[in-house]
């Protein structure tokens, strides 16, 4: 196995209870599980970071199985663009054989790529919700990768050394919070605004508080909304005021990787990120006691929920060759089917499942955690994949130049509106 590295982390609206429910899974037919005839390479391009050590430890077990077959890893990640990425080899025709597409509208830009799934194996066992994304006429060109969640992470002991209780699940009451943790020494929040990704996360919170929020995408496609008119969208923007002024220092230079060692380290008390940080937190400070807050906006009710969804899919590259796209369509049926497979969605990579057939491993803290405001059918959507192609990036170095005062909010709202008029045409 050859691998190839670079940092990252990246990035449908679910209200079930996702664990196993003992169903089967239907065997692969005997062509598929039918060793190829000669050496066949496959490229496969990993969105998900925390997972890369895990990720290739399960490639070798795979080629263990499967002698003929070599598995090229590129994890890209950390600030960095995966779309630029494979813009760039699709334009050079060396697109990977696996790549991610975070559906809707993505799948939509890169659809001339997209081989049809639809007869595979591993549909029967997705949850419905998890297929969403990557349906297009009534076919499936995705296999879901798993669902996350995000929030505010906190550290539970230096809030209750704060004497902050009841949790906040107001804007008001964050703030107060964040005025106690000031007063006992601590940095409230930590801010890693030098990557830009984050941002359109924190502005999905607005988007998801709407009362409909694909009528609302619709309505800003159509004209008839906008974000400068916007009160949620506003209210973002304040608590992202919140998070600079009772933030670290330096945040325009701090990273991903240093804005959670300054949580994991006791540093800071509140982390901007989602059940993905755990490994890394507990590579720092195992055991460490921490759980999940909403990002309140406002003080509406709606704030007592977290976004969960689909995080990205496994797409086939259509313009592959017949061969390496079978041998591609089955290394995803045995992820997902295999008992090898199961057993790292489950135990290694301590994925929240998106398929019936593989439990979900509660026994971290902030899934655990999060699985409580799912089964308390407490969340909300994730859309930024429904918006208009380059839209996320572009919101992101406004937001970006925002926080860093190059602009002032008047003008960030003008930006927003200026950059989705622009890709919607």
């Amino acid at each position: 196995m050859k691998i190839k590295r670079v940092q990252m982390i990246i990035v449908g609206l679910i209200t079930l209870t996702l664990s196993s429910c003992g169903a089967h899974t239907r065997p692969l037919k005997e062509a598929d599980l039918k060793v190829a005839d000669k050496a066949v390479t496959l490229e496969v391009l990993n969105p998900k970071v925390e997972i890369s050590i895990e990720f290739e430890q399960m490639v070798k077990e795979y080629e263990k199985e499967n002698p003929n077959i070599n598995v090229e890893i590129l994890t890209f990640g950390g600030g960095a663009n995966y779309l630029d990425e494979l813009k760039a080899r699709f334009a050079a025709n060396v697109g990977p054989d696996i790549f991610p597409n975070g559906g809707y509208e993505e799948a939509k830009a890169w659809s001339r790529y997209l081989e049809d799934l639809s007869d595979q194996p591993w549909v029967e066992q997705a949850y419905d919700e998890a297929l969403e994304p990557m349906k297009m006429d009534g076919k499936i060109y995705g296999m879901p990768i798993n669902f996350e969640g995000y929030g505010f992470i906190y550290n539970k002991d230096l809030f209750a050394k704060a004497g902050i209780t009841p949790l906040p699940t107001t804007f008001t009451e964050l703030k107060v919070a964040a005025k106690k943790l000031k007063a006992i020494g601590v940095t409230p929040f930590s801010v890693g605004y030098s990557d830009h990704w984050f941002f359109v996360l924190l502005l999905n919170i607005a988007i998801a508080q709407q009362e409909d929020p694909d009528a609302f995408i619709q309505g800003l496609n159509n004209g008839t909304q906008s974000f400068r008119a916007n009160k949620e969208v506003k209210d973002v923007i304040r608590m992202l005021d919140l998070t600079v002024q009772y933030g670290n220092e330096n945040f325009l230079t701090t990273d991903y990787n240093s804005e959670v060692e300054l949580f994991a380290t006791g540093r800071t008390a509140i982390l901007k990120q989602g059940n993905w940080v755990q490994s890394k937190i507990d590579q720092i400070s195992p055991n460490m006691n921490i759980g999940f807050l909403p990002m309140p906006i406002n003080d509406s009710a709606e704030n007592n929920a977290l976004p969960v969804g689909v995080s990205n899919n496994w797409a086939v590259n259509k313009e592959s060759s017949p061969e390496k796209k079978k041998e591609a369509k089955k290394f995803l049926n045995w992820m997902v089917s295999s008992e090898t497979g199961k057993k790292f969605m489950k135990d290694r990579f301590h994925f929240i499942s998106a398929f019936k057939n593989i439990e979900t491993d509660r026994s971290g803290a902030l899934v655990k955690d999060l699985m409580r405001y799912v089964d308390e059918q407490k969340t909300l959507s994730w859309n930024w994949f429904k918006f208009p192609p380059r839209v996320r990036e572009e919101f992101g170095y406004l937001m970006q130049a925002y926080v860093g005062e190059q602009i002032n909010r008047d003008q960030l709202l003008q930006e927003l509106q200026k950059s989705w008029d622009t890709h919607v045409k």
